[in-house]
């Protein structure tokens, strides 16, 4: 039995409210009233599948904790794996000809690690990783956490002025990408913010808009300034250098921050959520848990992943689960091809990790390629869902909800819930977590099917926004509850259904887009007096993105010429697809914008 996890990629990276004071004086109460109705608490004996129940009939339920939260490093689970089935597949990239078993994987782990550390690299160090999905994505994923270096997932889309914001932000010491993939030359955007490169000393580079950024390493070509990645794990096989890297792994502990994901607020500004070994073990875990991984034979369990691994649901519902389980990863494509993804199911009978980009993708195969799956992302059409189960007959298709701060998943279907469950609710809760939801104006818990804001908390709440302390108490609050920015339902068996966004954001094909940020790219064009962007339907992408531009008296200018304005600058799936000229926009009494009234002007005039 093959299993497919084709994922619309949600890991939502939402924005916080914070709204959410008096939730605990409102569940205290709950408490007592549900020890007084005959709710029972949870045995730890209880399995995955028998789920605890709201309490009160309020929108609040906890997981069941049965199942032991892990210690272990994301090391030691490469360690433990690798001991335990030595010779199971453990990777298979299409794309590059590569298979490795899980001993094999952890050798080249180990001597990354070591190559890194050799190299000038120390624990808490950060390394940004950025090029499409690969096999040097995964050994660099897992060789910083071996290593304790902290892994920061670069988009491979951005451009320029977007990698100079991330590298900065978090104090980035190495860059790890390939030469090109397509029309993206890394090395050449890089010296735009970098020119110091082409003269530097590999390994000791000196930038004046980069003063972090000392060391560059090229995956596949020798480039002026750069360390080929094949010399850095040469340099870590030496006997001396990986008993530095067993010495520095004495001093690793499961809560050191390991990753740090960009997600946004309600500014629009890029912040760092940072997750740690605990946060990432534990949720692939439950994430294999839920599949039922544990329970199946090894010919059984293989992920097909085209999913990007710089999101969080690749790198840990992909690579994590993958490590954890001891289940085989396979990477079909660099991005997203739906015919790879097919393909590769059909050629490797195996689990797979689809981020379909909306309603108008994967339609077309009717063979029986899996029978098991997840979908995540934007909340899927019920009609997807149906189609997915019913054309690729993946009787027990899932689906799961997240965001990056959570780790990211918090809430996930059992494989037997029945369609109809699948297709109108994100599942029931994870183990080892809370979720309730709060009305946004008072606080206070909500009964059950009202719409709300959902808040999490638990192991998977993220340690916060790197280097930023204030927005991290914006977006957790000293009870530890996680705004998720979410507004959602919950009925009374726990299923919980995502009705809305608090914020603004724009989800088009998987990606997350920021109004703010582009409206700020924007005020920086000459003719431009005003914009405001908002997400317009779209059937195949889910949303698109739509500029309502207001340019300064007597400036005329065109779509076409906007749109090259965008080219180069910011990356291509932020570019709009719509470009409206405007002359005002709908306000409220207090002259601020109503986004929503623009957002169903917009619709009415595209005639979508």
């Amino acid at each position: 039995m093959a299993v497919y996890v084709g994922m619309l990629r949600v890991a939502r990276l939402c924005s916080q409210s914070p709204r959410v004071l008096g939730a605990r004086v409102g569940l205290s109460r709950v408490w007592q009233e549900a020890r007084l109705w005959g709710v029972r608490p949870l045995s730890s004996g209880e399995l995955d599948n028998t789920v605890p129940l709201p309490v009160g009939g309020f929108s609040y339920v906890q997981g069941h904790v049965g199942l032991h939260l892990s210690n272990k490093t994301v090391g030691r689970c490469l360690d433990a794996t690798a001991q335990r089935i030595p010779d199971q597949e453990a990777l298979v990239v299409h794309h590059e000809n590569i298979r490795l078993t899980f001993a094999q994987l952890k050798e080249e782990v180990d001597k990354a690690a070591s190559g890194l550390l050799s190299i000038g690299l120390r624990k808490g160090d950060r390394l940004g990783m950025w090029g499409p999905n690969s096999y040097a994505w995964v050994l660099m994923q897992l060789a910083t956490a071996q290593a304790g270096i902290i892994l920061v997932s670069v988009n491979p889309a951005y451009q320029a002025m977007e990698l100079e914001y991330a590298l900065k932000k978090v104090g980035c010491k190495a860059l790890v990408f390939p030469k090109q993939f397509k029309t993206q030359q890394y090395y050449n955007i890089l010296k735009q913010i970098c020119p110091e490169v082409e003269k530097a000393q590999p390994g000791a580079l000196k930038s004046q808009r980069l003063p972090d950024l000392t060391t560059v390493i090229s995956v596949d070509a020798h480039l002026p300034g750069t360390l080929l990645l094949d010399e850095v794990v040469a340099v870590g096989s030496q006997e001396q250098n990986l008993t530095r890297l067993r010495h520095t792994q004495q001093f690793l502990s499961c809560h050191d921050p390991i990753n740090i994901q960009f997600t946004s607020g309600t500014t629009g500004s890029p912040k760092g959520a940072t997750l740690s070994h605990y946060n990432i073990v534990n949720n692939a875990n439950m994430i294999g848990q839920r599949l039922r991984l544990h329970q199946k034979m090894p010919e059984e369990s293989r992920i097909v992943l085209p999913s990007p691994l710089y999101h969080c649901l690749g790198s840990v519902g992909g690579t994590m689960v993958s490590l954890v389980h001891g289940v085989t990863l396979i990477l079909c494509s660099p991005v997203f091809e739906g015919k790879k993804t097919l393909e590769a199911i059909s050629r490797e009978r195996a689990i797979g990790e689809w981020e379909s980009t909306g309603p108008g993708e994967g339609g077309s195969c009717v063979s029986p390629l899996s029978n098991s799956g997840v979908i995540a992302g934007s909340p899927a059409p019920p009609e997807l869902i149906r189609a997915i189960i019913n054309k690729l007959n993946m009787k027990e298709l899932v689906v799961a909800y997240g965001t990056t701060e959570n780790s990211p998943v918090t809430f996930m279907n059992f494989t037997e819930d029945t369609a109809k469950q699948k297709a109108e609710s994100v599942g029931r809760v994870m183990p080892h977590t809370e979720a309730q939801i709060v009305n946004t104006e008072t606080g206070t818990l909500t009964e059950l099917n009202t719409p709300g804001e959902l808040c999490i908390r638990g192991y998977c709440v993220m340690l916060g926004y790197w280097g930023e302390p204030q927005k991290t108490e914006e977006a957790i609050g000293q009870d530890k509850w996680y705004r998720t920015g979410d507004i959602a339902t919950m009925d009374e068996q726990g299923f919980c259904k995502i009705v809305g966004r608090s914020k603004d954001m724009i989800i088009r094909g998987g990606e997350n887009i920021y109004p703010a940020e582009l409206e700020d790219f924007f005020h920086t064009h000459p003719q431009v007096q005003e914009v405001q962007v908002v997400g317009v339907k779209d059937d195949r992408m889910g949303e698109e993105i739509c500029a309502c531009i207001r340019l300064k008296e007597g400036e005329k200018t065109t779509a076409e010429e906007i749109k090259a304005f965008c080219k180069g600058k910011i990356s291509h799936f932020k570019i709009p697809r719509y470009i409206v000229f405007v002359t005002n926009y709908p306000l409220t009494v207090s002259g601020k914008i109503q986004k929503f009234k623009l957002r169903e002007q917009m619709e009415q005039h595209l005639n979508l």
